[in-house]
């Protein structure tokens, strides 16, 4: 057997006894199937496009995997001091910029993130060249992917044919040859539930609401009404009459003259103030699909936005609710799936989503190089400003003086006493200072001194 004209390693093994995982493999799919017990024998049901189509679950969606997708990914390594600085590496590198010959980077995650959101699973089989290294990553279709586990607890994977992935008929392929990012697994270590499962009853109701909202408005927002008669009529005679009117005054026709005798009489029906109040339910339904995104409502334009105007911070618990955890899940599948060692491994560049307003990134940058944690060109690097001479190193005022140093100080017998005052209570000649730089930096900080003494006496 061979996958992108590789030999997968069965030989040698002894034959593997393969089960797949539970059925309904503890995903929301059953909900599309049977929405509680008893809906199949009511022909109650739940339409898996439509729930995607509910403008809560399509919001959330879409507005996680584009914000993801469009943090660029770092290849970070591990230097001696244990800080993690960007670089580069012919073997990761060219798949992290160009995951496979068909999408880019941005593509390839917002699939990844799709998939993972709406289905509750990413599957990203990989493709090696001659040198067993990674070159491609394709995201495939989940449901054309089933979980199987050995009987020695070992994990594979069976993939249907994909054309666009290169998997021309069906194969099982062992689970290191497999990225499986995965939500909450509810039911299975190997299944992940999404979101999805917890608010398509929610969505379905929405999406209901819109609907009689739409057969409404199209009757020109009238409910309808009942049609009276002085006496007795017959069956047939009210099921002419009820055909008659709504062919002919409802809908479209809606407004048209009608001309009533025999004492017939229409009296239109109207909505109670309960019953109008469809915005309120129809926002209660989105929230409920939000809630369970862990997405603010006001990133969808639902309910007010916060009273703080700090983007940063509005930025910062989106990004704790919704982001955060996928976006870690997402770096280690990849460092793992990648084989990378220990002191290599990916991260995503946080700054486009975290990004605060100029105001607030000025001062911010200002503090930072103030109290010498960054250097100068550091700073303009964040500001896409280039480096200037000088700027490479952390400054700090020369008045300045360490703890150390201000300890030996103290441990003077006099600590406010000068180098040249002491020396000449003892006799002697004070140093000829000269030209070197530390001389000429010992200079300044007797200088220094001086200046504490005098203000010392005078107070």
């Amino acid at each position: 057997m061979k996958l992108f004209g590789l030999p997968v390693p069965f030989t040698g093994e002894r034959k593997k006894a393969l089960s797949s995982v539970s059925e309904g493999r503890g995903g929301w799919y059953p909900l599309i199937r049977e929405a509680f017990a008893g809906a199949w024998q009511r022909n109650i049901t739940i339409d898996r496009n439509a729930v995607l189509a509910h403008h809560a679950v399509f919001s959330c969606l879409t507005l996680i995997a584009s914000d993801i997708s469009k943090l660029r990914v770092k290849l970070m390594k591990l230097d001696g001091d244990g800080i993690w600085s960007e670089t580069s590496s012919a073997a990761y590198s060219p798949v992290l910029r160009r995951p496979n010959n068909y999408q880019n980077r941005i593509q390839f995650w917002e699939s990844w993130m799709l998939s993972k959101f709406g289905k509750g699973n990413t599957v990203v089989l990989k493709e090696r060249d001659a040198r067993n290294v990674v070159v491609a990553l394709h995201v495939l279709d989940w449901t054309r992917v089933k979980p199987l586990v050995a009987d020695d607890g070992s994990v594979f994977y069976q993939l249907d044919a994909d054309n666009i992935s290169g998997i021309e008929s069906s194969v099982i392929v062992p689970a290191r040859e497999i990225i499986h990012d995965r939500m909450n697994c509810l039911f299975h270590p190997l299944i992940g539930v999404s979101p999805i499962y917890a608010n398509a009853m929610a969505a379905t109701q929405g999406l209901n609401i819109q609907t009689n909202s739409i057969r409404l408005f199209e009757n020109n927002s009238s409910p309808g009404g009942i049609l009276t008669a002085p006496g007795e009529i017959s069956d047939a005679t009210a099921e002419r009459l009820k055909t008659d009117w709504e062919e002919n005054f409802s809908g479209k026709n809606f407004g048209r003259v009608a001309v009533l005798g025999d004492g017939l009489k229409f009296e239109k029906m109207a909505l109670t103030a309960v019953e109008g109040q469809l915005i309120e339910q129809l926002k209660w339904t989105a929230e409920v699909v939000c809630s369970t995104f862990h997405v603010p409502p006001y990133k969808l334009g639902i309910g007010p936005m916060p009273t703080n105007n700090n983007v940063q911070a509005l930025n910062l618990e989106y990004y704790t609710q919704a982001l955060q955890s996928p976006i870690e899940a997402a770096e280690l599948c990849l460092d793992e799936g990648l084989e990378m060692a220990a002191d290599i491994g990916t991260e995503f560049d946080l700054d486009g989503l975290l990004r605060m307003d100029s105001v607030t990134q000025v001062a911010t940058l200002k503090e930072a190089v103030g109290a010498a944690i960054m250097a100068p060109n550091e700073a303009r690097k964040k500001l896409d400003l280039k480096p200037v001479a000088g700027g490479n190193s952390p400054m700090i005022q020369e008045q300045n003086f360490s703890l150390e140093a201000i300890a030996k100080r103290d441990a003077l017998p006099d600590p406010w006493a000068s180098k040249n005052g002491a020396a000449a209570a003892s006799g002697k000649s004070p140093p000829v200072p000269a030209n070197s730089d530390e001389d000429i930096a010992a200079a300044k900080q007797v200088a220094v001194w001086k200046l504490k003494s005098l203000l010392a006496k005078a107070a």
